[in-house]
């Protein structure tokens, strides 16, 4: 498994991934939309803390120069 992303995307996704965990948990975002984004903040929280994204590996794509 090598790593397909670069270091901004890697901290793009795991704000990103924050945030949406962040409204979930906190109640900001309430019922089916907060689970909902409960759930998919973690996605690219793992994404980003491991470097390697499967839907990049399947689409041959490389965002880090590497």
């Amino acid at each position: 498994m090598k790593l397909n992303e670069s270091n901004i995307d890697r901290v793009i996704r795991v704000v990103a991934g924050l945030i949406l965990l962040a409204l979930g948990w906190l109640g900001v975002v309430p019922g089916t939309l907060g689970l909902v984004f409960k759930i998919l903040g973690f996605l690219p929280l793992l994404t980003g803390l491991i470097g390697f994204c499967p839907l990049y590996a399947l689409l041959h794509l490389r965002t880090n120069k590497a």
